[in-house]
């Protein structure tokens, strides 16, 4: 039994950390924090009514580092590299859910999240979190960023290509759309639902701070550098993402042999589900899972492969897989919990 701690439980992600892990077998909830919110976690989120007496007041790390053997941040980037260097010193394991540690460059972090990085040290240190292509550093690690939601999907759904016929891609489009929860829970006339229900926009258009996190480890799949076109969407829903990734190949391939590549590749990966070749992705069969789900589809005459993926944003996309890398730091089955 190991102890844990949330810090920011009053955002979505933290919330779904924390429902995710009060069922898990091999786990006891010692700690819970938010800077802005006061109160019996059962107030808060008043699903978990009967479930658990936590009690959530503001981060402090003496606290936070004398009850828990792993805290997971779900905080907004820049608070997290504050926190991280105290817990870790303390002997906690981070498992960081924001953007802090994802990009492994001070310079990178500062054109992209507009901010100067304060712990250039652990960042160099961090491993990233995506279980299917890091098992092994993830289970050696004490600080793990855990990845963006959106990356999460891309490299998933273009891993298996690009790390064995990177060669052949001429270009990669990725045609992204996320449930309103990814935005977070932060009041914003822009995400209230009379702007988001009944409507459908695209926003940070070929600018978005996952490019580089996307394009950063596509690159260490690959010898040849491999440009994006990312372009995000919000969708009217709660929860999910749907990518849909066009990739255009300098040559023929077929589609059976990219669609073996794809099983082959995920094959011994619990939470990664390869479709059959007449089969597409659908958000509704992976909401509220730990789930990414990937569809195939080819037009051999002009060479395109199109790659569709589907995640819950707040599950495999942050919360679901921030567990799963806790699983594997402190040695216990990958989809402990999550299953």
């Amino acid at each position: 039994m190991i102890k844990v701690g949330i810090v920011g439980v009053s955002g979505y992600s933290g919330f779904t950390a924390l429902e995710l892990l009060l069922r898990h077998p091999n786990v006891r909830v010692t700690y819970v924090s938010a800077n802005n919110t006061r109160g019996k976690i059962s107030d808060i989120w008043p699903q978990l009514k009967n479930r658990t007496k936590l009690y959530c007041d503001q981060f402090d790390v003496t606290k936070a580092a004398g009850q828990c053997d792993v805290a997971l941040l779900a905080v907004p980037h820049t608070i997290a590299m504050q926190i991280t260097p105290k817990l870790l010193k303390a002997g906690v394991k981070v498992i960081d859910l924001s953007g802090d540690y994802r990009l492994g460059s001070v310079a990178t972090y500062k054109k992209w999240y507009k901010a100067t990085h304060t712990d250039p040290r652990n960042l160099r240190k961090a491993v990233y979190g995506l279980p299917e292509l890091y098992k092994e550093e993830i289970k050696k690690a004490s600080l793990v960023a855990n990845p963006g939601c959106y990356p999460t999907a891309a490299l998933l759904g273009l891993a298996p290509l690009v790390g064995t016929h990177c060669e052949l891609i001429e270009s990669i489009i990725i045609d992204a759309k996320s449930g309103v929860t990814g935005a977070g829970r932060k009041a914003s006339v822009a995400f209230s639902h009379g702007e988001v229900s009944e409507n459908f926009k695209a926003y940070k258009v070929l600018n978005h701070q996952h490019v580089p996190e996307i394009e950063r480890y596509l690159a260490k799949l690959c010898t040849h550098s491999k440009a994006i076109n990312f372009v995000p969407h919000l969708l009217p829903v709660n929860r999910g993402i749907l990518e849909t990734i066009y990739v255009k190949l300098s040559s023929r391939v077929r589609l059976n042999r990219c669609h073996k590549l794809y099983t082959n590749f995920f094959k011994v990966e619990p939470f990664v589900r390869v479709f059959g070749l007449e089969e597409q992705v659908e958000l509704k069969n992976v909401v509220k899972t730990n789930f990414c789900d990937i569809s195939l589809a080819l037009n051999d005459q002009k060479n395109l492969l199109v790659i569709t993926v589907a995640i819950d944003n707040l599950v495999k996309g942050a919360a679901g897989q921030a567990i799963q890398n806790m699983n594997l730091m402190c040695g216990f089955s990958e989809s402990e919990g999550l299953l």
